[in-house]
């Protein structure tokens, strides 16, 4: 992977204690970019000539835009590769394929299925029972995880971009949202299956944030549900650092004056005055991160950080965040 001289984040205190696990559930408040680490997270996973798979169950096909390919198919397909013969598949996972699947798999119901497509009753079925949709969704996840093909894994790790954080707990928690509706049958079936996969060392669930308020906010809260839930939480990802551009000391207006004038411009009192309000909010900007940070190192969970990429995300992006990553101990279990 080549990085191309981005911006570098702060090296992080300690190597990440990644998880030994082969589905990466992937969370985060709306707007930290949950669907870039994901992916990031897909392609770091996928160094050294392993496959992943990477997928998404919300119908945004967000994972198609980031690496520049038409809109995924429900059905898996090859969109990236990784340093010495890795590949990235991905997967958008249809809540109403994922049941026609379902309705073939247990009730052999195969063109019958169609017609109740054609009719609506499949959008209805899963618009009225919603535990019923996420079952269907972590499902087909689920199956992805546990595939053999001629004695092997088809993939040794997938990777969920998932609901956001506020979402994340009633979706991965698959059996109590069924359990009024089902107690018994092939749907009981497959959400105990799926809630068995979940709740065991085959998952981790990270969680992604930036350095603001609310994020940190919902990251803990979401931590705390997930515990809750008895949901194994992996890594929290600070995405989008910056490096402190300033020192920690004041600098006065007349170090600024001189720096002004040996720069060649204007050193007037308006233009002091605005340069030292400008530094005076950044120290506190840079105050705040530090602030948030420690909180977030008092949850528990290791902390992984990547970069703020200043030309904006592109695949050359990625593989610099793949590599942050890989860099910060982010590795395939290895058996």
């Amino acid at each position: 992977m080549s990085g191309g001289g981005r911006l570098a984040c702060q090296p992080v205190s300690r190597r990440s204690n990644w998880p030994t696990a082969r589905l990466h559930v992937v969370t985060g408040k709306g707007g930290t970019g949950k669907t870039t680490v994901a992916a990031a997270i897909a392609l770091a996973l996928a160094a050294d000539g392993k496959r992943t798979l990477l997928v998404e169950v919300e119908g945004r096909q967000g994972i198609a835009q980031l690496f520049d390919v038409p809109p995924l198919p429900y059905g898996e397909r090859k969109i990236g590769s990784a340093p010495r013969r890795g590949e990235v598949w991905a997967l958008a996972v249809d809540a109403e394929e994922a049941l026609l699947d379902y309705l073939e798999m247990f009730y052999r119901l195969g063109r019958a299925g169609k017609m109740l497509q054609r009719f609506g009753a499949i959008d209805f079925a899963t618009t009225i029972a919603p535990g019923v949709r996420d079952v269907l969704l972590t499902g087909k996840v689920k199956e992805s995880v546990t595939r053999m093909e001629r004695g092997h894994r088809r993939y040794d790790a997938v990777v969920l971009d998932a609901p956001p954080t506020g979402r994340i707990g009633r979706f991965l928690n698959v059996t109590s949202e069924v359990a009024g509706l089902a107690k018994v049958g092939p749907i009981k079936t497959q959400s105990d299956g799926v809630a068995a996969v979940l709740h065991s060392p085959l998952t981790a669930v990270h969680v992604v944030t930036v350095l603001e308020e609310m994020p940190v906010q919902e990251t803990a809260d979401a931590i705390a549900e997930l515990g809750e839930l008895s949901l194994p939480v992996g890594t929290v990802v600070v995405n989008s650092v910056r490096s402190p551009r300033l020192a920690g000391t004041k600098v006065s207006q007349a170090e600024l004056k001189r720096g002004l004038a040996a720069a060649g411009l204007p050193v007037d009192k308006a233009t002091l005055a605005g340069l030292a309000s400008e530094a005076a909010d950044y120290r506190l900007r840079v105050e705040l991160e530090q602030r948030l940070r420690a909180e977030l190192e008092e949850l528990g969970p290791p902390l992984l950080q990547l970069p703020f990429l200043p030309d904006g995300i592109d695949m050359g992006g990625l593989y610099e965040l793949a590599d942050t990553l890989i860099a910060q101990g982010v590795s395939r279990v290895s058996s």
